[in-house]
Order: structure tokens, then C-alpha cells, then sequence
């Protein structure tokens, strides 16, 4: 099937690792031109290098840009950049994240606060930089990576989830708003994925083995998967290949969209 993104220059947020790493990579594959945003120069350098090898001769480029998503002009030089890159702006997804496992009473009001930052915050700052030249050009798409919990809040993660739920809301305000002018707004849910953030040392999988009580990694692991009637956490290219399909021209009818990506683990029919 041709995605129709031939041509299109996009943003994507955390691209540096993880399901932001392997939109950026489908993106270019698809003929789309993409900046990378993340903190770590190194590992976008990376990232922009494996861009550019997927993109081959007829695809897309692929540049990067050094950035913490959190800074109050985070939106507009993430717009800048990409138009000095590539002349157009006819993409975002809003990727970045992060998340740990704690009790409720273990939040700090510091931590809250931080995640709203980087969950609401910074989408709706990119969002307001990027969106009004969509809309005068009449065609752009932005797909917010939320998470399952935001439809169904974790225990062990209560300020991801809360601000995540945020994230859905602030999605649909946009879609409502700029959908008849040709802007698409969706968000994608994902589960548990195997990414860096569960499977890096230290990362969510760690903490649930201390958490659980798991006699170590394999079974924590089998016992998260155990909780998804597929049976599995996901791999990141089955995220990625959801956000790609909203990005694109075959999505021409999808707004306001929260997509569960979680292997049917929040068990709803909306």
C-alpha cells in the first residue's frame, strides 16, 4: 500500500531509541523527509545515520535536532528547524516520554508537575507552533503517543497516568478544532512494549522485578506479558507501523482518534 508520504517532512519527538526510533525509520522508508528530536545528540546521530541507510537512494532525508521538549520555545524551534531543513512542516509526532514505577505516595509534587510538563505541556506547545501553517496549507497530521494507562490509570505509574489522560483530552480539543481544515489529530496507546524504557537496565521491567517479588527478569517479563490476551508485550515496530498509518494519506478519515496498540489489554469497546 502506498502511505502517500512521499515528499512530506515530518517531526518526531524521543526519535532517538525506542517506537519514536522506528517511526522515524518507517517515515523515511516511505519516502518522508524527518527531523529527529531528542536530548542526546549521540545516540540521534545514531539514529539519523540508520534514517538515512532505510530512507536508500529514493527516500527520504533525515536530520536531527538536540532538544529538551520541556523548554517553553521547545515548539517553535522544532517547527523552525524542520522548515529550514526541509522547507515544509506536514507532520508531527509528539513521542517523547518517560516512566517509572512507584506507589501513589511516593510522588513528589516536583514529579507531577514535571510530567505534565512533558506530556501536555510539551505536545501542546508543538502543537500550537506547527498546526496553524497545517491548517493554512490545508493538509497535516499529528499523532500524540499516549499510553494504555491513560485510558485505564496504573497503580504503579499514578502521575504517567494522569498526565497521559491529559494527553488524550488535549488530542481531541486539536482534532475538533482543526479537523475541517484538513489537520488530523490522533493519539496511539500503546501497552507494554519492549523498548528501552522497559527493557534497558534499570528500566520498567527492573522495577517491576523489584516491585513484583519476580525471581528475576524472564519471569517478570513472562508475567507482564501473561497479562495481555495476546500474551506478549509488544515489539516497538508494532507501535511504529500505527503512528506511521495515522501519518499518512490513507488515514485520510481518522480525528480525534485514541488507538489502543496494547494487545487488548484495556478491555473497552470505545
Amino acid at each position: 500500500m502506498d502511505l502517500g508520504l512521499a515528499g512530506r517532512a515530518c517531526v518526531v519527538t524521543g526519535a532517538s531509541r525506542g517506537i519514536g526510533r522506528a517511526t522515524a525509520l518507517m517515515l523515511c522508508a516511505e519516502g518522508a523527509s524527518v527531523l529527529l528530536v531528542a536530548r542526546g545528540a549521540d545516540d540521534l546521530a545514531e539514529a539519523v545515520e540508520q534514517c538515512r541507510r532505510a530512507a536508500g537512494p529514493a527516500g527520504g532525508g533525515a536530520e536531527s535536532l538536540a532538544l529538551d521538549v520541556t523548554a517553553p520555545d521547545s515548539g517553535e524551534r522544532l517547527a523552525a528547524a524542520c522548515r529550514e531543513r526541509f522547507d515544509r512542516l506536514d507532520v508531527l509526532v509528539n513521542n517523547a516520554g518517560a516512566a517509572r514505577w512507584r506507589d501513589l505516595e511516593d510522588v513528589p509534587d516536583a514529579d507531577w508537575y514535571a510530567a505534565w510538563e512533558l506530556n501536555v505541556m510539551a505536545p501542546l506547545r508543538a502543537m500550537r507552533a506547527v498546526i496553524p501553517a497545517m491548517a493554512d496549507a490545508g493538509w497535516g497530521r499529528v499523532v500524540n503517543v499516549a499510553s494504555s494507562a491513560a485510558k485505564r490509570p496504573s497503580p504503579q505509574m499514578p502521575e504517567y497516568s494522569v498526565a497521559k489522560a491529559g494527553q488524550l483530552s488535549l488530542s481531541r480539543v486539536f482534532a475538533d478544532r482543526y479537523a475541517g481544515r484538513g489537520v488530523l489529530v490522533n493519539a496511539i496507546c500503546p501497552g507494554p512494549t519492549k523498548s528501552e524504557m522497559w527493557m534497558e537496565a534499570g528500566g520498567l521491567l527492573d522495577q517491576s522485578v523489584e516491585s513484583s517479588g519476580a525471581a528475576g527478569r524472564e519471569q517478570a517479563l513472562e508475567s507482564a506479558g501473561a497479562k495481555r490476551p495476546v500474551g506478549r508485550l509488544a515489539e516497538v515496530d508494532e507501535v511504529a507501523v500505527a503512528i506511521v498509518f495515522l501519518c499518512s494519506e490513507r488515514a485520510s478519515y481518522v480525528a480525534g482518534a485514541a488507538w489502543s496498540v496494547d494487545g487488548g489489554s484495556v478491555q473497552v469497546i470505545i
